[in-house]
């Protein structure tokens, strides 16, 4: 899969699970127990889903490590990164999270995005 476009799915499927979680809490009011217990059952779907994603993604980075290792191209693209943070800024924005959240949520899956690719990299050597 091409860059731009494995770039372009990821952007479409995290804004639809975003846009998915914001409708469903739009439409949810916390009047009850009741509602809050079905409120956190909610949230652990979620988290779920997030966990889901994440692990598909730095299963993306792993391919892209060693594809990297293999044609000897380091793990950090200094240039890629920001461009990914920028466009996960904006995302962030219509969701309603702040630039910090979405800074340091983006830092930290960058952070085991190299990880996984250095990893990858020590595998193939």
């Amino acid at each position: 899969m091409s860059k731009k476009l494995y770039t372009t799915a990821i952007a479409l499927f995290m804004a639809g699970l975003l846009s998915c979680s914001v409708c469903a809490a739009q439409q949810m009011t916390v009047n009850t127990k009741q509602d809050l217990d079905a409120g956190r059952v909610k949230i652990d779907s979620l988290d779920n889903q997030l966990m889901k994603v994440l692990g598909e993604r730095e299963r993306i980075a792993q391919a892209i490590g060693v594809y990297k290792a293999k044609n000897h191209i380091p793990p950090l693209a200094a240039a890629r990164f920001k461009e990914v943070l920028d466009k996960s800024i904006e995302a962030g924005k219509k969701e309603g999270l702040s630039a910090e959240f979405i800074t340091e949520l983006m830092n930290a899956i960058h952070k085991e995005s190299l990880r996984i690719e250095s990893d990858s990299t020590l595998m193939k050597h």
